[in-house]
């Protein structure tokens, strides 16, 4: 959607925080081993999939011991709350401190998250444990899954712009680690145990008037695109242990050949060509996928360093990676540029958003 003719949101501030425990990619193989190895015949095949996942660490919520054992549905929720909230409290405060901004200068507060359910929202939560005004208005997004982080983004940068003059807070948090079930021999779980990884993050949106010298980045576009029959590419199954992760293993194939068409309507439908992108802050949902990603733009292998970067440290997070990403370049440099923001999640959905210097 294009904003050209409406008041713009700027993004004030961008924060992240990651729980206690830092796992190694090489310990997470010889645990997985030791756990899978007597019950599955031919868990040894899996193993170059750890060696080539481009992960070296990633951060969890609970020890790795945690996850020899078994846990209930209510067991893994019940942690998924309690971490959930401790985590965007932490980034939710950077990124007020950032944004020199005290908790009742917020007029709305954006929360997504899909590795849990959270009923009063995480949102409200936060606001209790924060102190928030009590007329702050709540919009708590669920089931986006990766594409969460940009869409959420969005939604933010679209609440600030119907309030003029507001502050949006904008939360995202995965406990992705949670979701492991112990008993679950797809390989879809298998894989998971390789890629994901507990984080979140907080922005400040705002379209209050700023000093002079204050130049955020402004959203100046946002979209997305859903294909058809592609339900089953990405998401959760509910099961009676927890929640069972769905990926199919044609995600790349499906990434390089659709993501450019889309993406290219999509700048289009904002004036925009992929040649008025100066920089990429893209969700790294695995190393092929990033190597789909950058063939399917065109990008010289290794272009997306940030999203190469975040993965290696931090593994996926879901929709908070891209949003660590993003963080990594505006902490690096000021942006001179447009900058695209954008992930892949369940629907089969792509989410775009634009970042330009004020």
């Amino acid at each position: 959607m294009n904003t050209n003719n409406r008041p713009r949101a700027r993004l004030l501030s961008m924060a992240t925080a990651v729980p206690p425990y830092r796992l190694n990619q090489s310990d997470v193989v010889r645990h997985t081993s030791k756990m899978f190895g007597a019950s599955y015949a031919d868990f040894e095949r899996f193993v170059p999939v750890y060696e080539n996942a481009a992960i070296k660490t990633r951060y969890s919520c609970v020890p790795i011991s945690w996850y020899s054992e078994p846990h209930g549905l209510k067991d893994r929720n019940a942690l998924y709350v309690e971490n959930a909230v401790n985590l965007l409290a932490e980034a939710a405060e950077r990124a007020l401190d950032q944004a020199k901004l005290a908790v009742s200068d917020i007029d709305c507060v954006v929360s997504v998250s899909t590795s849990g359910i959270a009923t009063p929202s995480l949102d409200a939560l936060i606001a209790e444990r924060m102190g928030l005004r009590r007329d702050v208005e709540r919009l708590p997004v669920f089931g986006l899954g990766c594409a969460g982080g940009v869409i959420g983004l969005a939604r933010a940068g679209q609440m600030a712009i119907s309030r003029p003059g507001s502050n949006v807070l904008l939360l995202v948090v995965e406990l992705c680690g949670l979701t492991f079930r112990r008993n679950d021999h797809s390989k879809s779980n298998i894989i998971a145990t390789a890629l994901f990884g507990d984080g979140a993050a907080a922005a400040v949106l705002t379209t209050s008037e700023l000093a002079p010298d204050i130049n955020p980045p402004t959203v100046s576009a946002w979209g997305e695109h859903t294909w058809p029959n592609s339900l089953k590419v990405m998401g959760w199954n509910v099961e009676n242990d927890g929640l069972g992760v769905l990926f199919s293993p044609t995600i790349p194939h499906i990434v390089g050949k659709n993501y450019r068409a889309a993406l290219d309507r999509f700048l289009a439908a904002n004036d925009l060509s992929l040649g008025d992108i100066d920089g990429f802050a893209i969700h790294p949902g695995g190393a092929k996928v990033v190597d789909a990603l950058e063939d399917g733009l065109g990008l010289d292998p290794g272009r997306l360093v940030d999203s190469r970067a975040v993965l290696n440290e931090f593994g996926n997070m879901s929709a908070a990676t891209v949003l660590f990403v993003l963080a990594r370049i505006l902490k690096n440099s000021v942006p001179s540029g447009r900058i695209l923001v954008s992930s892949l999640g369940p629907g089969f959905t792509a989410g775009f958003l634009v970042l330009e210097p004020t």
